[in-house]
């Protein structure tokens, strides 16, 4: 079996139909939410984008996508996927090219820290100067042994190694919520997206519930 039939088969089996639409709904939240703590620009990339989450509910001229499956049929004509390795993705995308790179729920799947440094870096290629990179990411610190309940998880993350990570690729971190979302959809707390939505409006229940961080960085120039 090929390695991207190994990730249908892993996907397909954690989340089925039904939570798929829920994501869907919930990231809408999700997003409105992120797009009033980061200004996101005019052209947006969502690395490793799955289904499409955030760059199917993010507001912006110039929506791309990339993911190492392929994920075209998922997408309507207002965005544009390319099938790319995220390690390659400034000879994929081209670079100085987009305002904001969004990753969630990626970094973790990467095979080393090397391997998180150097996405990071071809991230930071395909940025415009001053364009930012948005980072949502489970923090092990708070997950603990749950972190590798899910066996595509490879390398472990905190807050301070993501922005030491950013910051070795010459990012500058402007912004780091430690605890922000709960660790999975497929947790203990409400799905509802309007409980969602008020969740999001209260930062003191990020402190209790959150166990993804939020990071953003900034290429200078």
């Amino acid at each position: 079996m090929s390695p991207d039939a190994d990730l249908d088969t892993i996907y397909a089996t954690r989340f089925d139909h039904a939570a798929e639409s829920r994501k869907l709904a919930l990231w809408r939240e999700i997003v409105h939410a992120i797009e009033r703590l980061v200004p996101l620009g005019d052209a947006v990339l969502d690395v490793a984008c799955d289904q499409g989450y955030f760059i199917r509910n993010v507001r912006a001229k110039e929506r791309w996508a990339t993911d190492v499956r392929d994920l075209s049929a998922t997408f309507g004509g207002d965005i544009g996927f390319v099938r790319a390795n995220g390690l390659e993705l400034a000879a994929a995308m081209g670079e100085r090219r987009f305002d904001t790179v969004f990753m969630s729920n990626y970094l973790e799947h990467l095979p080393s820290s090397d391997a998180v440094i150097e996405q990071l870096r071809q991230a930071s290629l395909v940025l415009r100067p001053g364009g930012r990179v948005v980072i949502l990411q489970p923090n092990i610190r708070f997950t603990g042994a749950a972190y590798w309940d899910f066996i595509d998880h490879r390398t472990p993350l905190t807050e301070r190694s993501l922005a030491e990570a950013c910051e070795a690729v010459g990012l500058v971190v402007e912004r780091v919520i430690p605890r922000f979302l709960p660790y999975t959809t497929k947790s203990r707390y409400p799905q509802r997206p309007e409980l969602v939505r008020l969740y999001l409006r209260l930062p003191i229940l990020w402190r209790i519930a959150g166990q993804q961080t939020l990071l953003v960085a900034r290429r200078p120039g």
